[in-house]
C-alpha cells in the first residue's frame, strides 16, 4: 500500500476505533449503572433467525436497529488496470467474564463478586474482544463474480487465577459465524460499484430468546474500513454532480459510508473522493477525525471530553474502585484521568476550528425545512389515537420501545412512565410524541427549555383512557416539525430515508 494511503489508514482506524467502542461502556463506568446494563446498540448482526422471527428487517441507513446482515454500496474510479481494494471488517466479540470462588478441593463456584487479600474487588462482567478480518482484492476478481471470505470469530476460553489462591476468572466466547462477500459492476468507463455485504450465519439455539441470550452469537459494532490501490472512492453525501444519480442508486443498509483521510488542499468544486473509506453503523460526515486535544478515548468518542472527564475526576473512591473492577478499559480511562496534567485539561475547553462558518440555509431555514410544511399543526392540542385512547400533551403513557431496531437512549427507558409534551411530525410524515419521563428529577428542567425523549404511537402505552390531553409545556407551543434530535450530514434523498432519531444525552 502506498505511503499516503497507509497513512490515511492508520488515521481513520483511530475513528473507527471510536465506532468499535462506542457505547461499549459509559460514564460513570460502573457495571451497577443502569445504562451499563443495556449496552451494544450500534453495528449488532445477530442470527437471522433470531431477527427475523417476526418478520423482515426493514433496512435503514445506520446500524442502531438490530439485523442480521450489513451491506456497503459505494462508486470506485478506477483509472488502472491493476487496482486492487483492501478490505478490513471489524466487530467485537462477546466475552463472559466470571469470577469464581475456590471451594477446595479444586472445585469452583460461580459468584457475582470476589474481594481478594490484597484489597482488590474482582467482579464479573461482559466484556467485548475485538475482531477484524482484511481481504485484499483485485478488480478483476471482483468483475468475475467477487469473493465470500469467512469473517467469523473462533469460541474460546481462558483462565487467570486470582491472588493467593482466592479463585480465578474464566473468560468464555462461543463461535460467531460471518462471512463477507466482495462484488463490483461497471457502471461507466472506469467507474464501478463496489458492494461489501457481510452476514451473521449463526442459528440461534431459541428464536424466542430474550436479546441478551442471543448476544454472545452477534457481530457488534460491526463496520468496514475500505482502502484502495490505484482506486478512488466517490462521496456519497457530496459525489460530483455527473455522479449524483449513481450516488442516489447505491443501497446501503445499516451502515453510512463516508470518506476517510485529509480533505484535499485545493478542492476543485465538484464533489469528493479519496483513496479511504469508512462505512459505519452510526452517521458521520466525510473525512470524520478525531479531535487533537482529545487524550484518549472515554468510550462515548464525541464532543463532550472536558464535562467527562471532570465528571469522572468527581467519583468517589468506592466508585472509582467499582469502575476499576468491572472492566480494564475503564481502569485505564481512570488512569488517565487522575494523572491528567493541568495543560491537557485546559486544551479540553474548546478549540475554533474555522472563522469562517458554513454559510446558512436560504431564509434562515434549516436546510430540512418546507416552507408551510407546518401549517395547520399544533403539537399543543394535536391528539393521536393510541389503541382507540386520544393522546396529547398531558396525557401519561408507559414507554415500549421496539423490541427491534430500538434507539440505545430509548432501551434504557423501557417500562417507564411518563407525560406526552406534545405531538409533533417529522419531514417524512411520520408522527413523533414528545415526553418527559415521571421520575427524572429534571423532568420539569426539559419542559421549560424543550428537552424530550420522542416516542413513536406504537411505542407507547396509554396509561387509562380517563387521563385526558391537557396543557403542555410553552416550550412545545412553537409549530412545526421536529427536527433530528442529533445532527446529520447531508446525503442524497432516497425513498428509503427516514430522520434516525438520535442520542439524547451526554451520557450524564
Amino acid at each position: 500500500m502506498a505511503n499516503g494511503v497507509g497513512e490515511g489508514c492508520a488515521q481513520l482506524s483511530a475513528v473507527a476505533d471510536a465506532v468499535l467502542y462506542e457505547g461499549y461502556l459509559l460514564y460513570p463506568y460502573r457495571r451497577s449503572s443502569a445504562k451499563n446494563r443495556v449496552r451494544w446498540q450500534f453495528g449488532v448482526l445477530l442470527p437471522r433467525d433470531w431477527v427475523e422471527r417476526d418478520g423482515p428487517v426493514t433496512p435503514g441507513i445506520s446500524g442502531s436497529a438490530d439485523s442480521w446482515y450489513q451491506q456497503t454500496e459505494c462508486l470506485l474510479r478506477v483509472p488502472r488496470e491493476d487496482a486492487a481494494v483492501r478490505v478490513r471488517v471489524r466487530y467485537l466479540q462477546l466475552q463472559h467474564k466470571q469470577v469464581e470462588a475456590a471451594d477446595g478441593d479444586g472445585r469452583h463456584r460461580p459468584v457475582e463478586s470476589l474481594r481478594t487479600a490484597d484489597g482488590v474487588t474482582h467482579l464479573s462482567f461482559e466484556e467485548a474482544v475485538p475482531r477484524e478480518t482484511e481481504l485484499v482484492l483485485p478488480l478483476a476478481e471482483l468483475l468475475r463474480g467477487g469473493r465470500t471470505a469467512a469473517v467469523g470469530a473462533p469460541a474460546g476460553a481462558e483462565h487467570e487465577p486470582l491472588p493467593s489462591g482466592a479463585g480465578r476468572t474464566v473468560r468464555r466466547r462461543r463461535e460467531v459465524p460471518a462471512e463477507t462477500t466482495v462484488v463490483a459492476e461497471p457502471l461507466g468507463p472506469e467507474l464501478y460499484r463496489l458492494r461489501v455485504r457481510t452476514e451473521n450465519a449463526a442459528t440461534a439455539a431459541d428464536p424466542q430468546a430474550p436479546r441478551g441470550a442471543v448476544l454472545d452469537r452477534a457481530l457488534l459494532a460491526t463496520h468496514t474500513l475500505l482502502a484502495g490501490d490505484g482506486v478512488e472512492f466517490v462521496s456519497l453525501i457530496d459525489p460530483p454532480a455527473a455522479l449524483a444519480e449513481h450516488a442516489r442508486n447505491c443501497r446501503n443498509a445499516f451502515t453510512f459510508p463516508v470518506l476517510g483521510g485529509a480533505p484535499p488542499e485545493a478542492a476543485d468544486g465538484d464533489g469528493a473522493t479519496s483513496t479511504l473509506l469508512l462505512s459505519a453503523p452510526i452517521i458521520l460526515p466525510d473525512r470524520p477525525q478525531v479531535a487533537p486535544e482529545s487524550p484518549g478515548d472515554l468510550h462515548d468518542a464525541a464532543e463532550i471530553d472536558e464535562i467527562l472527564t471532570l465528571r469522572t475526576m468527581l467519583l468517589t473512591d468506592e466508585e472509582k474502585a467499582e469502575a476499576r473492577a468491572t472492566d480494564p478499559r475503564a481502569a485505564r480511562i481512570l488512569d488517565r484521568v487522575d494523572t491528567m496534567p493541568r495543560e491537557v485539561l485546559a486544551r479540553l475547553h474548546g478549540a475554533i476550528r474555522s472563522l469562517n462558518p458554513a454559510p446558512a440555509p436560504a431564509a434562515g431555514r434549516p436546510a430540512w425545512w418546507q416552507e408551510g410544511g407546518d401549517d395547520g399543526l399544533s403539537p399543543a392540542t394535536d391528539t393521536v389515537l393510541v389503541g382507540g385512547v386520544p393522546v396529547g400533551g398531558g396525557s401519561r403513557v408507559r414507554l415500549c420501545p421496539r423490541g427491534r431496531g430500538a434507539d440505545a437512549q430509548d432501551m434504557f427507558l423501557a417500562g417507564r412512565t411518563a407525560r406526552v409534551a406534545g405531538v409533533f411530525h417529522d419531514v417524512d410524515g411520520g408522527v413523533r410524541l414528545a415526553v418527559t419521563v415521571d421520575d427524572d428529577p429534571a423532568a420539569e428542567l426539559h419542559g421549560w427549555y424543550g428537552r424530550f425523549h420522542y416516542f413513536r404511537p406504537d411505542e407507547i402505552e396509554p396509561l387509562g383512557s380517563a387521563d385526558a390531553p391537557g396543557p403542555v409545556p410553552r416550550s412545545a407551543d412553537a409549530p412545526g416539525p421536529v427536527p433530528p434530535a442529533r445532527p446529520q450530514a447531508p446525503r442524497p434523498a432516497r425513498p428509503a430515508d427516514r430522520p434516525e432519531r438520535g442520542r439524547s444525552d451526554a451520557h450524564a
